[in-house]
């Protein structure tokens, strides 16, 4: 019986999901195929249409499970937010590069964002009518320093990115 949540369907989920992250490191979206992702997989075609409606909806539901994941870092943690949030979040980016680079190759920072504001903290720090322009801001270049450190290969360690972001707040 194929339930839910049972065992062999969540290999299967995770099978699809693998074997789609290493198409897309040489591939388009465009360019890959169901019968792609079943050839490396061998599941049969009936498998990935029983999890996803097409390629697009697999794309979206692992752009939504990362992003779920990364929410939940932030999740319970009230204390001492600022400081161990970059820290928390980099250390989750160096452990999943794979799927950083597909999310930002797939284009999803441009649609949604992947960073975590404190709208709040803003509006007390920057209390004006244009606290949305800095939000913007704030949010494109976190975007832009994650991407640069995942294109380098992760040089850095998550410490040193977090004291990086840490310098550009600093007075703050």
């Amino acid at each position: 019986m194929n339930t839910k949540n049972n065992k062999r369907r969540r290999e299967s989920i995770e099978k699809i999901e693998k074997a789609f992250v290493e198409l897309l490191q040489t591939k388009d979206l465009k360019e890959i195929s169901v019968s792609d992702i079943c050839k490396i997989t061998q599941l049969n075609r009936s498998t990935f249409y029983a999890n996803y409606l097409d390629i697009y909806d697999l794309a979206d539901k692992l752009r939504d499970k990362l992003e779920t994941e990364f929410s939940q870092l932030f999740k319970d943690d009230h204390s001492n937010r600022e400081q161990n949030g970059a820290l928390k979040m980099f250390t989750h980016i160096k452990e999943n590069q794979i799927f950083y680079k597909t999310y930002f190759k797939l284009g999803y920072d441009e649609k949604t964002q992947i960073t975590v504001y404190d709208v709040q903290r803003a509006q007390q720090d920057f209390n004006n009518s244009h606290i949305k322009y800095h939000i913007e801001f704030f949010r494109n270049g976190i975007n832009a320093i994650i991407k640069m450190w995942l294109n380098g290969g992760c040089v850095e360690s998550p410490e040193e990115m977090a004291e990086i972001i840490k310098q550009e707040y600093k007075g703050r």
